[in-house]
């Protein structure tokens, strides 16, 4: 997803994970990585949205929403996650 993220998430990284990014790039990281209980741990701040946070879901059908009402689409005031346009004298619908 290429959703700038809104507001601070942070998240935490651990194990193997923490340690790739030492070695990826150790200037930037060696700084921040603790060691707790034999585990290496790195908290980091999301720029863009990572699936499978709340966040990103909500930028997901933020865009998604923006994108078919700039093609015409007229969202379902009982439920924003259906949208409807006619064409060709026909009904389309996204749900």
């Amino acid at each position: 997803m290429q959703a700038d993220m809104v507001g601070d998430v942070h998240m935490k990284l651990e194990g193997k994970i923490a340690d790739l990014l030492t070695k990826l790039e150790p200037d930037l990281y060696n700084k921040y990585i603790k060691t707790i209980n034999g585990k290496s741990i790195i908290y980091v701040k999301l720029k863009k949205a990572l699936y499978g946070t709340l966040q990103a879901a909500m930028l997901f059908w933020q865009d998604h929403t923006k994108t078919l009402t700039d093609w015409g689409f007229v969202t379902n005031p009982y439920d924003q996650c259906v949208a409807n346009k006619t064409i060709n004298g026909s009904q389309c619908t996204v749900l």
